[in-house]
């Protein structure tokens, strides 16, 4: 796979597809600027070659143009995180943009406005992507967040590039990690799937029971699997259409070697709400009027014992409502258990929306091998699937 180091930058502009959709405040300023982070260094390593750099990015979902999802928002945090000044354009096409591109030195960032703004970035308009093409020499795609959409900037307009396309620091890192937990990985390989649903993770429990030996099913989804099972599990979160399918994956596991490992107990409340009554319960055992919200005492220490004994953790998913302080403790503790694991030398790769937040949020993101930056594309890859955004750049 081609990534910076396969061309040299001196004297040529680079257009790079960034995802630069970070959080805003009600005074329109940036409240995470991790997304921006992210990109550095792949702007740093252009720059220090001598090219100039043309960013492109959505923000957002706007409906034509529409002033509080401009990017001129995020320039000065672009300014803060990369450190040098940053110019910008107010449109992402057209005579306006083609002027400042041309007087675009080396050494020099130039920000395009949102993509978004015109309907055909989505739809994946050839016309528009080739007009984009024009503003670079080399196409660098760095948009991992997005690599699973076929929008005119993250796939269609690579093909106006033929050899003078690659994956940028970022992205590369990103597909490395997780092809190092899916084909690479040191074994034994833990798995640990959390979240509310069964039903939004059943292709990714399918792809990768081949390539586990522990799977830990957490969070809301694991009371699908309970009951299945003849468990009582009072007004836990429940698919009761998807309980065949449960007992399916089950003996599918058995089949294949791989060992399930659902809690035991849990904290149960009487209500969703932080100030809820909550009790220790058996799994099996939740009386009508309490619901599971997060992993008990036993389940942690089960799980703490199957992470320290295996060499590759993937976690995407937490065990319980960790939004609710209440009922944080269980995906605190395996935050805890998958740092000591790392720092004896397990690979350890976090993703997933809430996933990412909670490592963020109790502080384990320094803690473990690789944060990855894009939930669903990450879901994707997971189950199998050639993201579009990274096959274009591979052809």
């Amino acid at each position: 796979m081609k990534t910076l180091k396969d061309f040299n930058f001196e004297n040529k502009k680079a257009i790079i597809r960034v995802d630069f959709n970070v959080p805003l405040n009600g005074k329109l300023e940036v409240t995470d600027a991790t997304r921006i982070q992210a990109a550095k260094s792949t702007i740093i390593d252009i720059l220090e070659q001598g090219g100039s750099c043309v960013l492109m990015s959505h923000l957002g979902r706007p409906k034509g143009f529409q002033e509080e999802f401009s990017l001129r928002h995020i320039v000065k945090s672009v300014v803060d995180v990369i450190g040098c000044n940053v110019k910008f354009v107010e449109d992402c096409i057209g005579n306006k943009v083609e002027e400042a591109v041309a007087n675009l030195e080396a050494g020099e960032i130039l920000l395009l406005e949102n993509l978004r703004f015109y309907e055909e970035e989505k739809k994946g308009d050839v016309a528009f992507a080739e007009k984009l093409s024009k503003f670079g020499d080399i196409y660098v795609n760095d948009a991992f967040g997005t690599a699973h959409r076929a929008h005119a900037s993250t796939t269609i307009i690579a093909q106006f590039f033929e050899e003078n396309k690659c994956f940028g620091n970022l992205l590369a890192r990103e597909i490395e990690s997780i092809d190092k937990v899916l084909n690479n990985s040191e074994r034994p390989v833990l798995a640990i799937l959390g979240g509310a649903k069964v039903s939004s993770k059943i292709t990714v429990i399918e792809n990768i029971l081949d390539k586990v030996d522990h799977l830990i099913i957490g969070g809301g989804m694991s009371f699908t699997f309970v009951k299945a099972l003849g468990g009582k599990i009072g007004n836990s979160i429940c698919e009761d259409d998807k309980m065949e399918l449960a007992l399916a994956i089950l003996k599918q596991a058995k089949q294949k070697g791989v060992e399930i490992h659902i809690p035991v107990d849990v904290i149960a409340a009487d209500d969703f709400s932080n100030d809820a009554n909550t009790k220790i319960l058996d799994i099996n055992e939740i009386p009508d009027g309490w619901e599971g919200v997060d992993a008990g005492p036993k389940s942690r220490e089960i799980f703490d014992t199957v992470a320290n004994q295996c060499k590759t953790i993937l976690w995407n998913g937490p065990l319980g409502v960790f939004e609710m302080e209440s009922f944080a403790g269980g995906t605190i503790a395996l935050g805890h258990s998958i740092d000591k694991a790392t720092r004896n030398g397990a690979f350890s790769l976090v993703g997933g929306g809430d996933s990412v937040a909670a490592v963020k949020q109790f502080g384990f993101a320094e803690k473990v091998s690789y944060v990855s930056t894009g939930g669903g594309a990450m879901l994707e890859m997971l189950e199998g699937k050639t993201l579009p955004g990274i096959d274009a750049i591979l052809k």
